[in-house]
């Protein structure tokens, strides 16, 4: 709807509210006014139908004058011809109005000057219901009216489009408002979404970032992890249907973490803050509410994690000792980026005894063997994430990411004659005719330990993240660009 929508009377409007002092200061001025002006005067009142008294004002309570006209200011003068606004002046400046107006003699008992309020239709508790009764809608996806008896977040439980936990109802002023969170248009379809590989447009991650509790701020990156995980490389469809533990495991990089209010220190990998816990919940209420993928059905885990509700941590960049986790992986430290692994559940690693980086890297390689089975080697990649007092002992030796890395892969060098089947009494193991030629084989391939540090500044321990079957018919990581 445009301002002709709207359409005002030829002359001068005034727009006021009670509710702002200079308006109620000026309320004798616009009567005097109306009394004295050659030029018709129209008052719009924004608050109150019966405000100013003395004139018989016009009821803009809905706003509709006020949206259309973009009043910022109140009160605000309008000089209007031919349905045409050609000039306004806001507050209270006696010589201004007096030349505004023609009218001499203004208010001659008030100070000359005061500076007006704010307009209701411009009130940030106001903007996104505005934008809803009045701008046009954007949106396109299917509205759903609830009975006047229902619940609204029963309703939400009862249509299956919760993850067991409350969700906030998505009303389409909560989506436009979590719309302008991004520059990229509503109907922008950004993925194919398995496993029903539907279509995912911007309009629908927003609607699931509200569900989830996000910010508008926190969509960019969303929106970046729900395109770094619907492709070939990263295989969501097998992960979803995969009997193992795993999930989505954000990790984001760059200026936003800041921006945004991520927590990188106590508890990173815990509840408490807002965007860690929103951001991965509204990635999984995508795979769940457009691509159709919950427990059960497509979703077949033996025991899942409390991850798969959502998982979603930063880098603590600053505190780190080596260069940040994404520029290992090809971006500039100064790009945001969010990185989707395979994960299950953290587990703790303990040592509080080290006091040498040679050490500590044998204590993090043998926890690191025990992935998925100490006897598995090359199958299943994982994150370490090392809190600062382990990777204290790292920095002051010196040691940069590249040559902790390379450490930790020299100690994960396993016997083939130790991870045999049947050794050790274990039937798990290297299947017949792998190995025979003796030596050693990698726990890991190449590239199969993503190294970060984030976590609390008090206590000796790091964590292991366990990842899904790599390579062609598993998963890879992967980093992708977080852009407005």
């Amino acid at each position: 709807m445009s301002a002709s929508d709207a359409p005002l009377p030829d002359g001068i409007v005034a727009v006021v509210k009670r509710d702002c002092p200079t308006c109620v200061l000026v309320a004798p001025v616009l009567v005097d006014l109306a009394a004295r002006s050659a030029a018709p005067i129209a008052i719009y009142t924004q608050d109150d139908a019966s405000f100013p008294s003395g004139v018989s004002p016009i009821d803009d309570t809905q706003l509709a004058v006020s949206y259309h006209h973009e009043i910022e200011t109140v009160p605000t003068l309008l000089r209007v011809t031919g349905g045409v606004e050609r000039e306004r002046i806001v507050g209270w400046n006696r010589d201004e109005w007096e030349k505004f107006t023609g009218v001499a003699g203004l208010g001659g008992d008030l100070p000359a000057w005061r500076p007006g309020c704010g307009s209701l239709s411009v009130d940030p508790s106001m903007t996104d219901i505005l934008a809803v009764r009045f701008g046009g809608s954007v949106l396109h996806a299917r509205r759903v009216e609830l009975a006047s008896l229902e619940d609204e977040h029963e309703a939400l439980f009862d249509r299956g489009w919760t993850d067991g936990l409350p969700v906030v109802p998505p009303t389409e002023a909560r989506v436009l408002a979590m719309l302008a969170g991004t520059t990229r248009p509503p109907d922008a379809v950004v993925a194919t979404v398995p496993p029903n590989l539907e279509p995912v447009t911007v309009e629908k991650i927003a609607i699931n970032a509200v569900m989830a509790g996000c910010k508008p701020e926190y969509l960019p990156v969303v929106i970046a992890a729900i395109e770094a995980m619907c492709n070939d490389e990263f295989n969501i469809h097998g992960l979803l249907a995969t009997t193992m533990p795993v999930g989505p495991v954000l990790i984001v990089n760059g200026p936003i973490r800041r921006a945004i209010g991520m927590n990188s220190g106590v508890n990173v990998l815990g509840q408490g803050n807002r965007a860690n816990s929103t951001i991965g919940r509204a990635v999984q209420l995508v795979i769940r509410n457009v691509g159709g993928g919950r427990p059960g059905g497509v979703d077949r885990a033996t025991h899942g994690n409390p991850g798969k509700v959502g998982f979603c941590f930063p880098e603590d960049e600053e505190g780190s000792p080596w260069t940040p986790f994404h520029v290992g992986r090809g971006f500039d430290a100064s790009t945001s980026t969010v990185t989707v692994f395979p994960g299950e559940g953290p587990r703790c690693v303990v040592d509080q005894q080290a006091r040498t980086p040679e050490a500590l890297s044998m204590s993090l390689a043998a926890c690191l063997r025990t992935v998925h089975h100490p006897k598995l080697p090359l199958g299943f990649d994982a994150i370490l994430v090392v809190a600062p007092d382990h990777a204290r002992v790292f920095a002051d030796a010196g040691w940069s990411r590249e040559r902790t890395l390379a450490e930790l892969h020299a100690n994960l060098q396993l016997p083939v004659a130790e991870i045999r089947r049947g050794v050790g009494g274990m039937a798990e193991g290297l299947p017949p005719g792998v190995g025979d030629d003796g030596g050693t084989i990698p726990k890991f391939r190449d590239g199969g330990i993503l190294l970060v540090h984030a976590g609390g500044g008090a206590g000796l321990f790091s964590a292991i993240i366990a990842g899904w079957a790599n390579g062609s018919t598993g998963s890879q990581p992967i980093t992708k660009e977080i852009t407005p």
